[in-house]
């Protein structure tokens, strides 16, 4: 299995969205933590598990993983020494504002 390697804005994403559900709701931002963890595994074990997004100009191939309850998707890349998570994407929000990163 490869590495998990975060961009440091996905990072900073998910920190952010962790903070905002905490505040709306004590233990929802752990809850929502649990889900990416769980999600992140998912993808470390069969990275091709997810289709391809189009129109990318991130190096090599993005795919995308949504997470089963709350409306976000993790954008990732299988690369040769590692999977690199590129964004925490909301399902509305600013749609693609990710895509140049990693170019």
């Amino acid at each position: 299995m490869k590495p998990l390697r975060i961009h440091e804005e996905a990072e900073s994403e998910i920190r952010a969205t962790i903070a905002r559900y905490e505040r709306a709701c004590p233990g929802l931002g752990s809850e929502f933590w649990g889900e990416v963890q769980h999600t992140l595994a998912l993808i470390l074990e069969r990275p091709a598990i997810r289709a391809i997004v189009r129109r990318v100009s991130v190096r090599g191939t993005a795919r995308r993983m949504p997470l089963r309850r709350f409306p976000y998707f993790i954008v990732y890349r299988d690369r040769d020494q590692d999977i690199e998570m590129i964004a925490l994407a909301h399902t509305s929000r600013l749609p693609g504002y990710w895509r140049t990163r990693g170019v």
